[in-house]
């Protein structure tokens, strides 16, 4: 893998498109994302666009963004007040566009700096999105910051299985991600579900249970509808679909989705939010409204 450090003179991001009503701002601390060769990096939307790959292949490069920090410094106060008044609040999306904590995080440290930033000026909302359990290493730095904003954890969790046929294993076992979302929770930060893009489940209510059992909340999202291109047609033209078909026929279709979701209400009332308004903490009314307080 090519790596190598950059320095950015803006950091936050101006939210639109899918992202606009789930949060003002997103912020990446890397530019390329070392698990685009885990099974998460196989329908993963970013390699279809040529102004982060510039040609590469995804999976294949990273550059740390080595004053992300103080880019998000330079620009808090400033965007806090454009979001306070165009967007009602200061949201933050971490990250749309690359996972906060690679392994190379534990080396170059641009999320572990970002998040003391933070700290320091506080967005009104974090979001915090990873396929990892690695984010347990920035459990502490989470607490504290949940007492300053609120703050929730999405962890991607796309299935009960590991695997599906001809495609690389995930950068952490379902089972590790489930266990890192219970130590969160217990730590008392609210933490959120992702199951996008939604990928072929086993036992669903099982699974969901589970879920259930670690996380505040679930979000159901599909690739199609969720891949920011009509009818899904970037994931379409990777090989996720036809191995979400060997492993369920019609998986790879809208309604599966909503027979997921069905289920998912069943086993978890309340607790179920779609596409992006549950990526902006909207559940049922009886359940949590994670969308503005930790």
């Amino acid at each position: 893998m090519e790596i190598r450090e950059v320095e950015v003179r803006q950091v936050l991001t101006r939210a639109s498109g899918y992202l606009r009503g789930v949060c003002s701002h997103s912020l990446q601390p890397y530019r390329g994302c070392s698990f685009g060769r885990s099974l998460c990096g196989v329908g993963c939307y970013v390699q279809h666009s040529p102004w982060v790959t510039a040609g590469r292949a995804w999976g294949g490069f990273l550059e740390v963004r080595r004053n992300a920090a103080e880019a998000y410094a330079a620009q808090a106060a400033r965007e806090r007040r454009w979001a306070r008044r165009e967007r009602g609040a200061f949201s933050i999306f971490l990250s749309s566009a690359t996972d906060p904590f690679l392994p190379q995080e534990r080396r170059q440290g641009a999320t572990r700096r970002v998040l003391a930033a933070m700290g320091e000026e506080p967005p009104d909302v974090l979001i915090v999105q990873t396929h990892t359990d690695a984010v347990l290493e920035h459990g502490g730095a989470l607490v504290a910051l949940a007492a300053r904003c609120a703050l929730r954890v999405h962890v991607s969790v796309e299935s009960d299985r590991d695997t599906l046929p001809g495609l690389p294993p995930p950068a952490a076992s379902v089972a590790r991600r489930i266990a890192a979302a219970a130590e969160l929770r217990q730590a008392g930060l609210r933490v959120v579900a992702t199951v996008a893009p939604l990928l072929p489940i086993a036992e669903p209510e099982a699974f969901f249970a589970r879920l259930g059992e670690a996380f505040d909340a679930v979000v159901i999202d599909h690739f199609v509808g969720g891949d920011g291109s009509r009818d899904g047609a970037r994931t379409r033209r990777t090989p996720l679909p036809a191995a979400m078909e060997a492993a369920q026929p019609g998986s790879s279709a809208l309604a599966y989705r909503d027979a997921m979701v069905a289920v998912a209400r069943r086993v978890l009332p309340g607790r179920v939010g779609v596409g992006a308004a549950g990526f902006a903490g909207r559940f049922l009314a009886a359940g949590p409204d994670l969308s503005s307080r930790a």
